[in-house]
C-alpha cells in the first residue's frame, strides 16, 4: 500500500514514537506555543490523529512574555513502561527546565510535571531489565534516576557523541534489541547538514561501538526533495518489521531553498544488516507492507460550535480563560485583546499550523468596535496580517526591523470575509532568487469573488530568513476590544 510523506505535515519536528498493542502514539515539540506537545494516535503508523496535547494547563507550562520565538518545549520523547505512559522534555523558557510527565491515557490527562534538575536538553528514557531508568540526553551524556521523583541515582556519565568533529550530538535514544543497547543521535545540526548515527553496546551506559556506516541517513550535499533529515526515533510496524520516525522539511523556490512549514514528520523502513539498523531510501511516495488507510482529513471548516477549542488550535505563549470564548455568542469564536499587535508576545492570537505548501484560509469575521483578523505567523518579527476595524481593512506586513502597511481599503461596518491564498512556486519554475511561494491577502464577497488587496512574497515568512526552528501558523487574532469570528476554513489546494 503507498502513502505521502510526510505522515504528519506542518510543523511537527522532533517526533517520538512508542507502540502499545496495535497502536501508535507519537509527539512532538512544540516551543512558544500553548497548549504544547501535541500527542497523535495511529494504527498503521501513516494516518495520525491529533488526540490531545500532553501540556494543556497552565500549571504542565509555564511561557512567560519574555520567553524567545523558538524558545519553550524542545523535543518530548514519549514511552511506555509498566502500563503508564512516560513523556519527559524541556521547557527551555526563563524559569523552565527538564520535567516529566506520566498518563494512564495517551489522549490525557496528563500529571502535573515532575521536574528532573540538571538534564539537558532532548531527554530520553529507557528502562533495563532490573528496572533501572536510564536518562540520556543531548551531549550525549547519561544518568541513572528515579523517574517518579526526578532524583538523580547516579551520573551523568559521557557515553558516545557521534562522528568525530561532529557539530550538535544531540536527540539521543535509546533501545534495547536483541543482544545489544542500541544508541541513536542525529548529528551535524538540525540544518542541511542534519544526519542519524548509531552506536551499540552489551550494556546500557556503554561503551558504545559506532556503526561503520555512519551516518546511516543523511540527505545533505544532495538535491533531493526531503532536506534537514534527523532526530529520529525506531518503532516496528504492524507486520513486525522496522521503521523509523524522524523530522525534515521540503525547501522551496531558488537559493539557499526556503522552508516555510517548519520541520515536520517523516517515516521510512528500516532492515538490519549484521546487527546494524539500515533507513532505506526516504521519498515523497513509499510503500508499506501493510494495509493502510487513507487519512482521515480534519473538516475544512470549524464552526466554533463545541464549548472548547480543538487540539489543532495553538496560541502564542498562553491562552488565558479571558482572552477567548465559544459560549458568549453561540457559534462564534470571541477573541478579546490582550496585545496591540503581533509583535508583541501577548497578543490574542488562535491559529493552526500551515501543513500544505499552497493552502486558501478564510474567515467571517465581525469587528464590532474591535480590531482583529486573520495572519500568518512566523515569530514576533514576521508576519503578514488582514487587519479590520473601524471602518477599514489594511494588509500590514512586519519583516524583521521593518514594518510596513501596505494597503488600506475602506469597508462598511458589520461581518466580512477575509481570505489568504498561499500558493507555491511551481515545480521547473526554478531561478536564483525565486522565492517558495506567493501570498494573496484579500477580501472575499459572498459569491466567492475574491478582491486581492496584496500579493506578498513568501520568503521573508521563511526558517532560513527569521531563523529559528519553528514553522508557519495561520490563524485568528484581536488587537482591540473584541472580535467574533463566525467559521475558519483550511483548505490545500491541489
Amino acid at each position: 500500500m503507498t502513502f505521502t510523506n510526510p505522515v504528519i505535515a506542518g510543523m511537527h519536528p522532533d517526533p517520538s514514537v512508542c507502540r502499545v498493542g496495535d497502536d501508535y502514539y507519537l509527539a512532538c515539540s512544540s516551543f512558544e506555543y500553548f497548549p504544547g506537545v501535541p500527542i497523535f494516535h495511529s494504527r498503521d503508523l501513516v494516518g495520525w490523529e491529533q488526540i490531545g496535547n500532553a501540556l494543556d494547563r497552565p500549571g504542565q507550562l509555564a511561557l512567560p512574555p519574555d520567553t524567545p520565538s523558538s524558545g519553550g518545549v524542545y523535543a518530548p520523547t514519549l514511552r511506555h513502561h509498566d502500563g503508564r505512559f512516560w513523556l519527559i522534555t524541556t521547557n527551555v523558557a526563563p524559569g523552565g527546565g527538564t520535567m516529566i510527565f506520566t498518563a494512564d491515557d495517551a489522549g490525557g490527562p496528563w500529571s502535573d510535571p515532575i521536574p528532573v534538575p540538571g538534564i539537558g536538553i532532548d531527554p530520553d528514557l529507557a528502562w533495563d531489565d532490573d528496572g533501572n531508568c536510564w536518562c540520556t540526553y543531548a551531549g550525549i551524556s547519561q544518568v541513572r534516576l528515579d523517574p517518579t521523583t526526578g532524583r538523580t541515582l547516579d551520573g551523568p556519565h559521557r557515553l558516545w557523541s557521534g562522528g568525530p568533529h561532529a557539530l550538535a550530538p544531540e536527540a539521543p535514544h535509546l533501545y534495547r534489541i536483541g543482544d545489544h543497547w542500541y544508541l541513536l543521535i542525529a548529528e551535524g545540526g538540525t540544518e542541511r547538514g542534519h544526519a542519524i548515527s548509531v552506536a551499540r553496546a552489551t550494556s546500557p551506559n556503554g561503551p558504545f561501538e559506532p556503526c561503520p556506516a555512519n551516518p546511516i541517513l543523511t540527505h545533505r550535499g544532495s538535491n533531493l526533495p526531503i532536506q534537514n533529515t534527523g532526530h529520529a526515533d525506531l518503532v516496528q510496524g504492524p507486520d513486525g518489521s522496522w521503521w523509523m520516525v524522524l523530522l525534515g522539511v521540503r525547501p522551496g523556490g531558488g537559493t539557499p531553498g526556503w522552508h516555510v512549514l517548519g520541520r515536520e514528520t517523516y517515516l521510512v523502513p528500516v532492515t538490519w544488516t549484521d546487527g546494524w539498523p539500515v533507513p532505506g531510501d526516504l521519498v515523497p511516495d513509499m510503500t508499506a507492507p501493510w494495509p493502510v488507510k487513507p487519512p482521515a482529513l480534519p473538516p475544512a471548516r470549524d464552526d466554533f460550535d463545541d464549548p472548547e477549542l480543538h487540539p489543532r488550535w495553538i496560541s502564542v505563549r498562553s491562552r488565558p480563560a479571558g482572552s477567548w470564548s465559544t459560549k458568549e455568542t453561540p457559534g462564534w469564536l470571541a477573541l478579546h485583546a490582550r496585545g496591540p499587535s503581533l509583535d508583541n508576545p501577548g497578543v490574542t492570537f488562535v491559529g493552526r499550523r500551515q501543513q500544505h505548501p499552497s493552502c486558501r484560509v478564510r474567515v467571517l469575521l465581525d469587528p464590532g468596535a474591535g480590531r482583529g483578523g486573520l495572519a500568518v505567523r512566523l515569530d514576533e518579527r514576521h508576519h503578514y496580517e488582514l487587519e479590520a476595524g473601524d471602518g477599514i481593512v489594511r494588509v500590514t506586513a512586519r519583516l524583521g526591523s521593518v514594518l510596513h502597511t501596505v494597503t488600506t481599503r475602506p469597508l462598511p461596518a458589520g461581518p466580512l470575509r477575509l481570505r489568504i491564498d498561499v500558493i507555491a512556486t511551481p515545480d521547473g519554475h526554478w531561478h536564483p532568487t525565486q522565492g517558495p511561494d506567493e501570498l494573496h491577502l484579500g477580501i472575499e464577497t459572498a459569491d466567492g469573488t475574491f478582491q486581492t488587496l496584496a500579493q506578498l512574497d513568501g520568503r521573508y515568512l521563511s526558517t532560513e530568513v527569521a531563523g529559528g526552528f519553528t514553522g508557519r501558523v495561520i490563524g485568528m487574532f484581536a488587537t482591540t476590544g473584541t472580535v467574533l469570528f463566525d467559521w475558519f476554513d483550511y483548505e490545500p489546494i491541489r
